[in-house]
Protein backbone atom coordinates (compact mmCIF):
# COMPACT_ATOMS: atom_id res chain seq x y z
CA UNK A 1 0.00 0.00 0.00
CA UNK A 2 2.94 2.43 0.98
CA UNK A 3 4.58 1.47 -2.49
CA UNK A 4 1.56 2.53 -4.32
CA UNK A 5 0.97 5.68 -2.43
CA UNK A 6 4.23 6.64 -3.16
CA UNK A 7 4.21 6.27 -6.23
CA UNK A 8 0.97 8.13 -7.21
CA UNK A 9 2.33 10.80 -5.05
CA UNK A 10 5.55 10.98 -7.36
CA UNK A 11 3.45 10.71 -10.52
CA UNK A 12 1.79 13.43 -9.34
CA UNK A 13 5.12 15.43 -8.78
CA UNK A 14 6.25 14.70 -11.81
CA UNK A 15 3.15 15.86 -13.68
CA UNK A 16 2.23 19.11 -11.44
CA UNK A 17 5.57 20.85 -12.22
CA UNK A 18 7.68 23.57 -9.91
CA UNK A 19 6.16 26.40 -7.90
CA UNK A 20 8.79 28.72 -9.03
CA UNK A 21 11.48 28.64 -12.22
CA UNK A 22 13.68 26.26 -11.46
CA UNK A 23 17.30 27.49 -11.48
CA UNK A 24 18.02 26.36 -15.31
CA UNK A 25 15.64 28.98 -16.24
CA UNK A 26 17.30 31.56 -15.23
CA UNK A 27 20.51 30.32 -17.26
CA UNK A 28 18.49 30.64 -20.53
CA UNK A 29 17.96 26.89 -20.63
CA UNK A 30 14.88 25.75 -21.41
CA UNK A 31 14.05 22.15 -21.64
CA UNK A 32 12.01 22.31 -24.89
CA UNK A 33 16.18 23.49 -26.46
CA UNK A 34 17.43 19.92 -24.95
CA UNK A 35 14.72 17.37 -23.82
CA UNK A 36 13.22 16.09 -27.42
CA UNK A 37 11.05 13.16 -28.48
CA UNK A 38 12.76 10.49 -29.69
CA UNK A 39 10.67 9.76 -32.76
CA UNK A 40 11.35 13.18 -34.22
CA UNK A 41 14.97 12.47 -34.78
CA UNK A 42 17.74 10.47 -35.81
CA UNK A 43 20.96 9.60 -34.05
CA UNK A 44 22.84 11.15 -37.21
CA UNK A 45 21.34 14.30 -36.56
CA UNK A 46 23.37 14.98 -33.56
CA UNK A 47 27.12 13.91 -34.47
CA UNK A 48 30.06 15.60 -33.96
CA UNK A 49 27.36 18.41 -32.76
CA UNK A 50 25.98 16.89 -29.73
CA UNK A 51 25.98 13.88 -26.97
CA UNK A 52 22.96 11.93 -27.05
CA UNK A 53 21.57 11.39 -23.62
CA UNK A 54 18.37 8.45 -24.47
CA UNK A 55 16.18 7.94 -22.14
CA UNK A 56 14.01 4.93 -22.96
CA UNK A 57 10.76 3.30 -20.74
CA UNK A 58 8.18 1.27 -21.39
CA UNK A 59 5.31 3.70 -20.15
CA UNK A 60 5.80 7.48 -18.91
CA UNK A 61 4.31 6.45 -15.53
CA UNK A 62 7.79 4.20 -15.28
CA UNK A 63 9.03 5.03 -11.71
CA UNK A 64 12.26 5.34 -12.79
CA UNK A 65 11.85 7.14 -16.07
CA UNK A 66 10.21 9.88 -13.89
CA UNK A 67 13.01 9.64 -11.41
CA UNK A 68 15.51 10.15 -14.13
CA UNK A 69 13.45 12.70 -15.92
CA UNK A 70 13.39 14.36 -12.63
CA UNK A 71 16.94 14.27 -11.99
CA UNK A 72 17.28 15.62 -15.78
CA UNK A 73 15.49 18.56 -15.55
CA UNK A 74 16.97 19.78 -12.12
CA UNK A 75 20.14 19.76 -13.93
CA UNK A 76 19.50 21.13 -17.43
CA UNK A 77 22.19 23.57 -17.34
CA UNK A 78 24.90 21.06 -16.40
CA UNK A 79 23.89 19.16 -19.43
CA UNK A 80 23.72 22.29 -21.65
CA UNK A 81 27.41 23.11 -20.54
CA UNK A 82 28.50 19.92 -22.16
CA UNK A 83 26.31 19.79 -25.15
CA UNK A 84 23.71 17.29 -24.40
CA UNK A 85 20.42 16.70 -26.33
CA UNK A 86 18.19 14.75 -23.92
CA UNK A 87 16.41 11.88 -25.96
CA UNK A 88 13.20 10.15 -24.85
CA UNK A 89 11.13 7.13 -26.20
CA UNK A 90 8.09 5.64 -23.86
CA UNK A 91 6.04 4.07 -26.26
CA UNK A 92 7.75 0.41 -26.22
CA UNK A 93 5.20 -1.28 -28.80
CA UNK A 94 5.80 1.38 -31.63
CA UNK A 95 9.29 0.18 -32.52
CA UNK A 96 11.15 3.87 -33.38
CA UNK A 97 14.41 4.04 -35.09
CA UNK A 98 16.01 4.30 -31.78
CA UNK A 99 14.61 1.91 -30.01
CA UNK A 100 15.76 -0.75 -33.22
CA UNK A 101 19.13 0.63 -33.11
CA UNK A 102 19.85 0.80 -29.13
CA UNK A 103 17.63 -2.35 -28.32
CA UNK A 104 16.28 -1.59 -24.87
CA UNK A 105 14.53 -3.46 -22.47
CA UNK A 106 12.24 -1.51 -20.41
CA UNK A 107 13.89 1.12 -18.47
CA UNK A 108 17.34 2.49 -19.82
CA UNK A 109 19.40 5.04 -20.18
CA UNK A 110 22.20 5.33 -22.71
CA UNK A 111 24.93 8.04 -23.34
CA UNK A 112 25.87 8.79 -27.27
CA UNK A 113 29.37 10.52 -27.40
CA UNK A 114 29.45 13.25 -30.36
CA UNK A 115 31.18 10.64 -32.58
CA UNK A 116 28.20 8.07 -32.32
CA UNK A 117 29.93 5.30 -30.00
CA UNK A 118 27.79 4.34 -27.21
CA UNK A 119 29.91 5.18 -23.91
CA UNK A 120 27.46 4.09 -21.27
CA UNK A 121 24.04 1.88 -21.28
CA UNK A 122 22.41 1.68 -17.21
CA UNK A 123 19.00 0.02 -16.34
CA UNK A 124 18.55 2.51 -13.46
CA UNK A 125 18.31 6.33 -13.16
CA UNK A 126 21.63 8.07 -13.10
CA UNK A 127 22.27 11.28 -11.57
CA UNK A 128 23.40 14.22 -13.69
CA UNK A 129 26.41 14.29 -11.37
CA UNK A 130 27.20 10.86 -12.36
CA UNK A 131 26.18 11.50 -16.10
CA UNK A 132 28.69 14.55 -16.21
CA UNK A 133 31.56 12.22 -14.73
CA UNK A 134 31.04 10.19 -17.34
CA UNK A 135 31.64 13.07 -20.17
CA UNK A 136 34.44 14.41 -18.73
CA UNK A 137 36.00 11.41 -19.04
CA UNK A 138 35.32 11.07 -22.86
CA UNK A 139 38.68 12.25 -24.85
CA UNK A 140 36.44 14.91 -27.35
CA UNK A 141 35.60 16.35 -23.75
CA UNK A 142 38.57 16.58 -22.49
CA UNK A 143 39.65 18.27 -25.53
CA UNK A 144 36.66 20.74 -25.54
CA UNK A 145 38.19 21.74 -21.93
CA UNK A 146 41.54 22.49 -22.59
CA UNK A 147 40.57 24.29 -25.39
CA UNK A 148 37.65 26.59 -23.84
CA UNK A 149 40.88 26.76 -21.51
CA UNK A 150 43.40 28.04 -23.84
CA UNK A 151 45.70 24.85 -23.25
CA UNK A 152 45.72 23.01 -26.25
Amino acid sequence: MNKTLALLVAMFLAMSGPAAPPAWAENGVAADDIILPGDSVSLEDFIWLKRALVVFADSPADPRYVQQMQYITERLDALADRDVVVLTDTSAREGSALRRELRPRGFMLTLIGKDGLVYLRKPAPWSVREISRTIDKMPLRQQEIRDRHGDG
